[in-house]
């Protein structure tokens, strides 16, 4: 119980002052991150060596060539069955700019006036802003690629396209890697992460040392101990000795 007081304690404990403008610094490639995509997928098949791409941002679908690549994806997933891929389908981008916004302010007042209690819950809304938002990219490309049309004129087997890495479908070679965008909301939830850590383990190892020493066993033992370890008295001495007489003299 006294253990999870003094986590209490720290929990509201403020932040270290040099930790304060570090913390406001974090919120820069955060802020950078709508400049970049957050991720990119792209194509490539023997019709087109070059390879088409396209680019997810927080709050926008950007292709190569003016967008043209899209056009070109489309046009090949429609052949397969696949909807069309474009701004309107991707409706968690309408969220996306409310959510890292809304990180970046909570960062600022972190900052500013916050102590470790508001750290944490930074780093807790961040994880699960990330989390959210990976899962629910996932869940968009499996859609795309199981809700396939039955009328189409080529017939292929339900699949999921390439979440991470490289994935080879038909005679299409298809990528998908994170943007510069995702590093740099990365590099916030990294930092903030790291923050978080030194502030508790700095402030367990602050307790540890002011925390007063248990007292080890009960009164009565500590009593029997003393006893056993003092030195006799003098008056002990002799009544030990009237003790011994009197059995000499008795026999007994």
């Amino acid at each position: 119980m006294r253990r999870l007081q003094r986590f209490y304690e720290l929990l509201d404990r403020p932040l270290r002052m040099w930790t304060r403008p570090l913390l406001a610094l974090l919120v820069v490639p955060l802020v950078v991150s709508f400049a970049f995509p957050l991720w990119r997928i792209s194509l490539e098949a023997p019709q087109y060596p070059q390879g088409l791409y396209m680019d997810i941002y927080a709050y926008k679908l950007d292709g190569g060539n003016g967008g043209q690549h899209i056009k070109e994806i489309n046009t090949l997933n429609h052949y397969i069955g696949m909807h069309k891929i474009d701004r309107g389908e991707l409706n968690d981008l309408d969220w996306m700019p409310f959510a890292l916004g809304l990180l970046a302010i909570l960062g600022l007042r972190c900052a500013a006036v916050g102590n470790v209690r508001s750290l944490v819950d930074l780093v807790v809304i961040t994880g699960y802003v990330s989390a959210f938002g990976m899962g629910r990219f996932v869940y968009k490309l499996y859609t795309y690629g199981h809700n396939l049309d039955p009328t189409a004129p080529i017939t292929v087997a339900p699949f999921t396209p390439a979440i991470l890495g490289t994935k080879q479908i038909a005679n299409f070679t298809t990528h998908s890697f994170p943007a510069a965008g995702t590093v740099l909301v990365g590099a916030f939830a990294t930092g903030i992460a790291a923050v978080m850590v030194y502030h508790l383990v700095a402030g367990v190892r602050r307790s540890a040392a002011t925390a007063p020493a248990p007292i080890r066993g009960s009164r009565r033992a500590r009593w029997s101990r003393r006893t056993r370890s003092s030195p006799p008295t003098r008056r002990s001495g002799r009544r030990a000795g009237r003790r011994r007489a009197a059995r000499s003299t008795t026999g007994w």
